[in-house]
């Protein structure tokens, strides 16, 4: 049996989470998705999450929210966190730190199916190495599923090439969140592991990053501090779909995905058709 995951890059802002809105019906029909993980730290206003906007991105189709360094943004979320069995925080972050390092979570097709989420350290705050964090959250995750999720939230690519290969034939998944520009590098490694350095992002790319064009360059060029604000224009969803053997844990194919509205709709289209005529 194979299992679809969509795998969906940083969500941003409010114009990020109302064209998934959009989007999300239609990918599950079109590719039959038995589960949607998203990472969801920008998806407040383009800096942490809520619960009331975790709950619309449940309505909207995702399944599993996956956090970064902006985790704890939002007070709110965190007495939430405790609780939550669909949201991860970094695996990395103190032993006592809010919220869930991992889960194993149900798919459509009855599949259990593993959860985690890293930090890097380049670049980054400082904080515990990601790749022993990983060794002890997948010997756990493996007592209960072959199939396992892993999402490194890095700046540096260097890092989370080292990682995926650090995990190959461990995990089922491992893909970069964080910087917000997808690479073209989606694989499949040698023992069976599916891989891409960053997904990319859900929200605006007529953009710097999500953010308004004008106001970064002014921040940028004259050195003043400067609210940024999301921008609106040509809104993307990017990610990867990836098909699992249930019975190994190993991924069989992956398809990196960018669409705009344009190619939703006529996703959307496709399936009324196929619709009518069956």
């Amino acid at each position: 049996m194979l299992t679809k995951i969509l795998c969906i890059g940083d969500i941003v802002g409010q114009i990020g989470r109302t064209f998934l809105s959009f989007a999300l019906p239609a990918l599950r029909k079109k590719y039959s998705l038995d589960l949607i993980i998203a990472n969801a730290e920008n998806a407040a206003g383009g800096s942490g999450l809520t619960p009331a906007i975790f709950k619309k991105l449940q309505s909207y189709g995702v399944d599993v929210v996956t956090l970064g360094d902006h985790c704890y943004r939002r007070e709110d979320i965190i007495p939430f966190m405790q609780t939550c069995n669909k949201i991860v925080r970094p695996a990395n972050l103190p032993s006592n730190a809010a919220g869930k390092p991992f889960i194993v979570t149900s798919a459509r097709n009855s599949q259990p199916i593993g959860v985690t989420s890293l930090l890097g350290r380049l670049y980054m705050k400082p904080i515990d190495c990601p790749f022993r964090a990983a060794d002890k959250v997948l010997a756990e995750m493996q007592r209960q599923t072959k199939i396992i999720i892993v999402d490194i939230h890095a700046e540096a690519t260097s890092e989370k090439v080292a990682l995926g290969w650090h995990l190959d034939g461990r995990a089922s998944v491992v893909f970069g969140t964080h910087t917000h520009i997808p690479t073209a590098d989606a694989r499949i490694l040698p023992k069976g592991t599916a891989y891409i350095t960053d997904l990319g992002m859900t929200g605006p790319y007529d953009s710097v990053l999500g953010r308004t064009k004008e106001k970064v360059l002014k921040s940028l060029i004259s050195g003043m501090p400067t609210k940024y604000s999301i921008a609106k224009e040509d809104v993307r969803v990017a990610g990867i779909i990836v098909s699992v053997d249930s019975a190994s844990g190993r991924t069989v194919d992956i398809e990196q995905i960018i669409f705009d509205k344009s190619a939703i709709e006529q996703i959307r289209q496709e399936y009324k058709a196929s619709e009518a005529v069956s």
